[in-house]
């Protein structure tokens, strides 16, 4: 399902949108000030945009301007404003379309669906993307085994890596040391359970903030590990 930003102050317009955007099958978030809203656009993916021209904090010339140097999604811009300096100003600044209010929300759902479909074609997204899990701050691209953590890309083992993925796809399920073991080293491999002691600690080393007090592995005391989501 794709998901969709509207950033608009006025409430009643950006509700009517994003009722009609969901009915076509959307997921779809709100934000009504420019600030908020470029800051949920930078930090958060999303497979559109929905941009108002006028905000309060940040214009959407900025917010345009901010999300292009970053993010290669389309944008779609909408504003009260008819003059043509505004329009090949978005354009300019990368936005993919420009929309005069007050348009028909059918033709916003058709102009979004003629985007998503032409972003796909050309950057072959859905073959592409790499397959991720994210929780909170915590980022694993298990594609390209790559782990991040607020952010800063984090270097783990190959054990490391396959613990901490096997504990973050199964949340709040309790493992054992045994369970673990099995599944990570297999019941004829040489060692000692101990070992996934030593794992858990260094994983908590590297992704939480204070290992002595985790907020993503704990320890259920004579069961074993848990992911906390």
């Amino acid at each position: 399902m794709s998901r969709i930003l509207i950033i608009e102050d006025e409430q009643s317009i950006a509700e009517l949108e994003r009722d009609y955007l969901e009915i076509s099958g959307y997921e779809v978030d709100i934000e009504n000030s420019g600030d908020k809203g470029l800051q949920r656009a930078l930090s958060t993916d999303y497979d559109l945009i929905i941009l108002d021209l006028m905000l309060p904090k940040v214009d959407g010339f900025e917010i345009c301007r901010r999300i292009r140097s970053e993010k290669d999604i389309p944008i779609v811009m909408v504003s009260a404003k008819k003059e043509d300096i505004d329009k090949i100003r978005g354009l300019g600044l990368g936005a993919d379309d420009y929309m005069i209010k007050p348009f028909s929300p059918s033709e916003l759902v058709a102009r979004v669906k003629a985007h998503l479909a032409r972003y796909e074609r050309l950057m072959g997204r859905r073959e592409t993307r790499n397959d991720e899990v994210r929780i909170r701050g915590l980022m694993i691209d298990k594609t390209a085994r790559r782990v991040f953590v607020n952010e800063k890309e984090v270097v783990f083992t190959t054990k490391e890596f396959d613990l901490l993925t096997h504990l973050a796809m199964n949340p709040n399920r309790v493992y054992s040391k045994e369970q673990l073991f099995d599944l990570l080293w297999g019941m004829d491999a040489m060692g000692e359970i101990a070992t996934v002691t030593v794992h858990i600690r260094k994983l908590r080393e590297k992704i939480e903030q204070d290992p002595s007090n985790p907020q993503y592995i704990e320890t259920i005391w004579g069961a074993g590990y848990r992911f906390r989501i």
